[in-house]
């Protein structure tokens, strides 16, 4: 995790910024983590979303414990785990059409790109670092604007997760929105809400 921190403050020099706000999502959230706690001041205001610490804060789901799987039981995993109201049988029993089409749309977007080359080594390595990713007991350091967000019904990184970073970090901001790993997307007001924290006018 730290190389990708280097690359993004490498970005930051190559277009000129001496510091920018970030969000970092998911797997970005982490890079973001370790981009503010290596690079303090390459970051103005921080937004993790439905991100992990790692360590005594809680890893996120371990995809890379997939990788062996038959392609659409991960898409049937993928799923659940981004949502976990998919594994509710009251919920997935009245949505099964919908169930069988996010398991072909889930199918469909793994293949995108599948011809580029490297692609399946830059995929086996950012499993290897999310799976090692530990920011925990550094957290504290983070003296900067932060803002946690996540959903409600995400798997991928649960809402325990999210509340196991905003202890670490004085004075951060946390907050569940409806839906689960995708929430950005399924709540209208998340969006909103990042949006008035990085213009500095949080209620």
């Amino acid at each position: 995790m730290p190389d990708y921190a280097t690359d993004a403050d490498s970005l930051l020099n190559a277009v000129g910024w001496e510091s920018a706000d970030v969000i970092g999502i998911s797997f970005g959230g982490m890079v973001a983590q370790e981009l503010a706690l290596r690079y303090p001041h390459r970051v103005e205001r921080l937004v993790l979303a439905c991100t992990s610490s790692g360590g005594a804060g809680g890893s996120s789901y371990p995809l890379h414990e997939l990788v062996n799987l038959p392609i659409e039981e991960v898409a049937r995993r993928q799923i659940t785990v981004t949502d976990t109201r998919w594994k509710e049988e009251a919920w997935l029993s009245s949505r099964t059409t919908q169930f069988q089409q996010l398991v072909k749309l889930t199918l469909a977007a793994s293949q995108e790109g599948a011809n580029e080359p490297s692609r399946q080594v830059g995929r086996l390595r950012q499993l290897e670092a999310r799976a090692v990713h530990d920011t925990y007991n550094r957290l504290s350091q983070l003296h900067i604007p932060v803002y946690i967000c996540g959903g409600h019904h995400d798997g991928i990184s649960p809402p325990a997760n999210l509340e196991a970073i905003h202890k670490q970090i004085p004075g951060s901001y946390l907050e569940f929105f409806k839906g689960g790993h995708g929430f950005l997307y399924q709540d209208p007001q998340a969006f909103k809400r990042i949006i008035a924290f990085l213009q500095n006018k949080f209620d």
